[in-house]
């Protein structure tokens, strides 16, 4: 167990307001996530700190991250369009989302019922990195400025976040981050816009409770 993840655990991945106070979302989901991450650990790969969130690595590639957002706590593999998913348990984070793929919680009855499922899918995305798999990306039907996509590559579960939101908030903040000229108005909007995505939040939401 990486201590990191157990100060994300006790504070929240502290990359809005509400980190560090009992309305994080983290604080939604705790037992929750950890018993997702009693599960991924005694699959037995490496548990690392990334972009806020507990995220397990296979000889240093990414595999999946274990995430609390407001509706659900899930975890999300990287390239989970390439695993069978036979079983039809995964969901997209979003309808234009190409490689990540989903499993979502709402209670600890929920994870106990596919424990065994879990695991078997954790080992088959284990053998996709074994095997040096790639997913083949389409053109984004979406409009999304240059800076919104580089956002996403450097920031995964930004960009499940981002993704997991309606379409019509997606849509909202993708026109606000598109009309200046500039690049770096561009960007600083879309900074300035990170805690709420990551909150599930629309361009002109509040702040909300994320008790059960």
């Amino acid at each position: 167990m990486n201590p990191k993840v157990d100060k994300y655990l006790i504070d929240g991945c502290m990359r809005c307001p509400l980190g560090g106070t009992p309305e994080c979302k983290v604080h939604t989901w705790p037992e929750e996530l950890d018993l997702l991450r009693r599960i991924v650990l005694e699959c037995g790969l490496t548990e690392e700190l990334k972009w806020g969130a507990p995220c397990y690595t296979f000889q240093d590639k990414n595999v999946l991250m274990v995430s609390a957002l407001r509706d659900y706590c899930c975890i999300s593999f990287f390239k989970g369009s390439l695993l069978k998913d036979s079983k039809g348990l995964m969901v997209k984070p979003g309808p234009n989302s190409q490689a990540a793929r989903l499993f979502k919680f709402k209670s600890v009855e929920e994870i106990q019922q596919i424990e065994e499922d879990i695991k078997n899918y954790i080992f088959e995305a284990i053998e996709v990195e074994k095997a040096g798999l790639k997913v083949k990306f389409k053109k984004n039907p979406e409009s999304i400025p240059e800076e919104l996509e580089q956002k996403f590559e450097e920031d995964p579960f930004f960009k499940a976040a981002f993704e997991s939101l309606t379409p019509g908030r997606q849509r909202g903040y993708i026109l606000f981050f598109s009309q200046p000229k500039k690049s770096e108005t561009r960007t600083s909007r879309i900074e300035k816009c990170v805690p709420k995505i990551l909150n599930g939040e629309g361009l002109n939401d509040k702040y909300k409770s994320r008790k059960k």
